[in-house]
This record gives structure tokens, sequence and C-alpha cells, in this order.
């Protein structure tokens, strides 16, 4: 008997004895169904490879769900247990299926597979360009740990482990045309003991370095598509007092996509910024121009505004004080045409400033900011602050539906989109930009008390985020 064979005859037998095992280790799947429901939205369409008895699937609350599972027994039961999901008794390696999924989960599935490659391979079929794979899988620094678990029979032996570092995966997935988009570390103690659980499990396991000790390894990829597409735009300018800027980012802005569309949004302002808005909007007809009147209050609110008003596929965020230039916007669009983002985020903090473009404090807050949330998010981020992000109206959509995960509370839109892409798993790219002096206006940025509402935003979303157990 091949070993291949050994593996799928020792799942077959482990089948009635499955469920044993899991209620023994019940808070680790637990930990695990919690943390791939917060990663996968309700109502996705969602393939689990390896499946087992279905139980982490019926988890997620999909749309439509299928496990596939080359253990028979196991996918008998599994049919058993939940009739409303589907279940195919394939090889990971070969098996074919019509649909193609939002999200594909690989948990504990690979230190027991004889060909990873392979398996990667044969996704493909099953892709979009869309589609995200996660997987979990053990840290390697575990094994003598679990290999002595086994031994005391608190855990189910198995009869091959593969110890695969997150670089080993990272290369098979590029092997195969995918790309690694972010890596989540969890469970430092994997019993469940209430106080234990909170000191190890909610805080001290998600605190840099110590981390890396953590028992499951929650990876997240999608696949590399090289096609170009053309897109339509939307470019949303959200303005206050910024009547000297307004001409300027249309005369400015250079042309690209299928269609432009530009959205001015005016917000409470003191001087003419509206009246310019209609004067430009009657100006240049060969544009098309939309001018609004924000209902509420706050950048925030504009852009969400704007946002729901937008007919684009592609929307995009340039601020009414063009310190970020508007002739940079074909960078930013080119980013996401080209597939190499699905969040594109300006970063100002690379090229030397001008003088008065952005003050010490601001600069040390910029610093600050962008340290943290590439801890919190996963994803490397140098500038959260600047204005400028460009994204599908499609994922917006699903950023939306799940906005009410972390309620209305930043006025900005930055972290509200930024925390919103990095739930969704999106692929966030920064551009790099050169930062400009305001050529009209001042600033509408109060260092101390908006710097005081952006900490605590960050810290209402390291909660929401990272310390979760």
């Amino acid at each position: 008997m091949s070993d291949k064979n050994a593996i799928k005859l020792y799942f077959d037998n482990l089948a009635g004895k499955r469920d044993k095992w899991k209620r023994r280790n019940r808070f680790y799947h637990r930990i695990l169904e919690k943390h791939f429901s917060f990663i996968i939205p309700e109502n996705s369409k969602v393939l689990e490879v390896g499946c087992g008895t279905g139980d982490l699937l019926n988890s997620v609350k999909s749309s439509m769900g299928v496990g596939i599972d080359f253990a028979g027994s196991m996918i008998e039961i599994a049919k058993e247990k939940y009739p409303h999901l589907t279940f195919i008794c394939a090889d990971a390696t070969d098996f074919t299926f019509e649909e193609t999924f939002d999200y594909i989960i690989l948990s504990d599935f690979l230190s027991s597979t004889w060909d990873i490659q392979a398996v990667f391979h044969n996704l493909k079929k099953v892709t979009n360009p869309n589609t995200k794979i996660i997987i979990s899988n053990y840290n390697y620094v575990w094994e003598p740990f679990l290999r002595f678990t086994e031994f005391l029979r608190l855990k189910a032996r198995q009869p091959l482990q593969n110890w695969l570092s997150i670089k080993d995966i990272g290369n098979l997935l590029t092997l195969e045309n995918f790309e690694l988009i972010r890596v989540e570390r969890k469970l430092l103690f994997p019993k469940y003991i209430p106080l234990l659980n909170l000191i190890f499990n909610s805080l001290i396991a998600n605190l840099p370095g110590i981390n890396r000790l953590n028992l499951i390894q929650i990876i997240t990829a999608r696949p590399c598509v090289k096609s170009r597409i053309e897109y339509s735009v939307s470019i949303v300018v959200p303005a206050r007092n910024e009547a000297g800027n307004i001409e300027n980012a249309i005369l400015r802005t250079p042309e690209f996509g299928k269609h432009q569309e530009f959205i001015f949004v005016e917000g409470n302002s003191n001087d003419n910024t509206y009246d310019e808005m209609i004067r430009v909007q009657q100006k240049y007809t060969d544009h098309d121009i939309k001018v609004m009147k924000q209902t509420g209050k706050g950048k925030g609110n504009a852009v969400r505004e704007a946002f729901d008003a937008a007919g684009g596929e592609v929307l995009m965020i340039l601020d009414a004080d063009l310190t970020t230039p508007p002739e940079d916007m074909v960078k930013f669009y080119n980013a996401l045409a080209d597939n190499h983002g699905e969040f594109i985020n300006g970063s100002r903090l690379v090229y030397p400033m001008e003088k008065q473009a952005m003050r010490y404090l601001n600069y040390l807050g910029n610093k600050f900011f962008s340290w943290f949330f590439s801890y919190l998010l996963g994803q490397r981020l140098k500038d959260t602050l600047c204005g400028t992000k460009v994204l599908f109206k499609k994922d917006y959509e699903l950023i939306k539906k799940n906005r009410k995960y972390f309620g209305d509370f930043d006025p900005f839109a930055d972290f509200d989109l930024l925390f919103g892409a990095a739930k969704l798993n999106l692929k966030i790219m920064e551009v790099i930009v050169r930062y400009r002096d305001r050529e009209y206006g001042s600033t509408q940025i109060k260092r101390f008390r908006h710097g005081w509402l952006l900490v605590k935003m960050s810290l209402y979303a390291a909660r929401k985020i990272k310390f979760i157990s």
C-alpha cells in the first residue's frame, strides 16, 4: 500500500471517532471556527478542501457551502450532519467543480497532504480573480509538544506531518501563481481556563514578537491575475472652504479609464466653494461632473454619500486641498487595473516634502499610525492618513455591508475603509506620491483634537481586529 493510500485509510478509520476527538479539544476547534467566521463574510460561496465531518464549513454560514474530502466515511457523516451543504468524496489534487468560490478553506489540511503543490495547482480551476484562500496550520515550533500530546492520547495521532513554515507555504503558493496577503497568529494557550484565556490568548498572544510562538497560523492568499481590464471611474472630491482648488481638480487630473465621473461634495463651507463647483460644472460640459451638498458633517459622511451616488466601477478619493497631486491619480488607477492590489492607499512619507506640506508633529503621528496599523492589519502600511484611497465599488459595497461590525466610528473615512478592507482580506498596496504645499486655503486638521480622536479609534480597532481570542 502506498503512503498516500495509508493516509486515506487512516482518515477513513478515524471518521467514527472524529467527533470524540473534537470534543476533547473543543476549545481549539471553537477558536478556529470563530476566526474563520470573522474572516469570511456570511452568505459567501465557500469551498472547504479536507472538510472532514463538515463542522468548520457549517460554522461560516455560507450561501453555498461545498466540502471535499478523500475519506468516504468522513463524507457520509458530514452529509448526515449537514444536509443543507454539499459534500463530495474526491482527491484534492484532481477534483472538478463547475463553480468558482469566494473563499476556499484549507484548515489543518496541509500537514497531512501528500502533494501540496498539486493541490494548489488544482485549486486554480475553482478560483476567480477575487477568490481568497484561507489556510490554517500548526506552527512548526509546536511539533515536540504536539507529538507528546499524541503520545498521551490527548490528540489524535497523525500518520504523516508536514511541518511547514510561513515561508514554505508562501513559496508553494508562488509556484502556482498565488500570492500571500496576510498572516495572523493565534492561540498561545490551547486549553480553556477563563482567566488564563483572557491573559494569554486575548492579550499576550497578540503582542508583537510573542505572537510568533502561537499555535495557529492563519494565512490568506489570492490568485495572481495578470490580465488588464479597463474600468469606469468615479473621482470623489470632498471640499470645505476649498473654492480656489476646485477648477484645478478638473484641469490637473489626467484622463484614464473608460469613463471618468467627478463628484464634488460640498461640506458646509464659509467661502464660495459650492458656487465654484457649480461654475466649474457648467464650464466643463465635456466632463461628467456631479455636485452634491453633504447632509451631515465631516469628510467621512461626505465620502460615504458620494460613494453611494457614484456610478463608476472604481471609487477614488481626491482631497480638495490637492496636496496629493491630481496628476498622480493615474498611478492609483493603474495599480488597481493591473491587479497589483485590491485597495490602493497613498503614501506621502517616502519622497522629501515641500517645507509647509506637513508639520513635524503630524509627520511623527503618521509614522506612529503607520507602524501600529501595519501590526493591526497584518499588511504593510507606511501612511495610513493619506486621504487618497482607491478601491472597486463592489468591494466598497461589501465594506458597507459589514460596517455594523465596527460601527459608525470614523469621521474621516480613512480608518473606516482601511479596517473594512483588512477584514475582507483585500490586498492593500501603496502608491508613493510627492506631498505638496497647499496652493489655496488652510488645513482643516486640528492636530491635538484630531490626534486624540485617531488614538481612540486605533485602540477601538485593536480590540475589534487584533485582541480577540
